[in-house]
């Protein structure tokens, strides 16, 4: 089973999961594929995952941006192997400044963003890492996330570091046969 996880905002209709989706339905592999639409809240967020990973336990996660960070937290506590891509290393720093009146991308829903949903994210950060449970791809030219705090905290693990691109990784199709590969489809 592959699960995607959405970033910041983000939700299952983001282009790599549809992506992902079209070639696993191409593949005759459809159903070993779910992108749960998250939670506001990252305590219920890493609930709903955790519930998922458990109950398929030869997953692989796909985690892009915030979803990156929550992959890393249930790679560590449930041992699953983990594509990351552009992901979030500190999201409780990066989203300090995103406080107040949120608005998905996709589906318009608006939300307040709180300092509890910060601490919920501190809440859920690893020390350490096992590199080989990961497959790390990041773009130098992410205009949110700096590349190199990925690089750094997933140090030893497989890395694919792509020159240019952009945060929503645009150009992810051209990676997606390594990320099935992966994730062992």
């Amino acid at each position: 089973m592959l699960i995607y996880i959405h970033g910041f905002n983000s939700s299952p209709a983001s282009s790599k999961a549809a992506a992902i989706q079209r070639e696993l339905e191409r593949r005759g592999r459809g159903g070993d594929f779910t992108a749960p639409a998250l939670p506001h809240s990252p305590a219920a967020a890493a609930a709903l995952l955790g519930q998922l990973v458990r109950a398929h336990r030869d997953t692989c996660l796909i985690g892009s941006s915030l979803g990156g960070f929550y992959a890393t937290w249930l790679a560590e506590t449930q041992g699953v192997r983990t594509v990351l891509l552009n992901p979030a290393v500190r999201p409780y720093v990066l989203l300090a400044g995103e406080i107040g009146r949120q608005k998905n991308f996709h589906t318009g829903e608006e939300y307040d963003f709180t300092a509890q949903h910060l601490d919920e994210l501190r809440a859920l950060e690893v020390d350490s890492i096992t590199p080989a449970r990961y497959l790390l791809l990041v773009t130098t030219g992410d205009e949110v996330l700096d590349y190199r705090h990925a690089v750094g905290k997933y140090r030893g693990a497989r890395q694919i570091v792509i020159e240019g691109g952009d945060h929503g990784f645009s150009d992810f199709a051209r990676y997606l046969d390594t990320v099935l590969a992966f994730g062992g489809l």
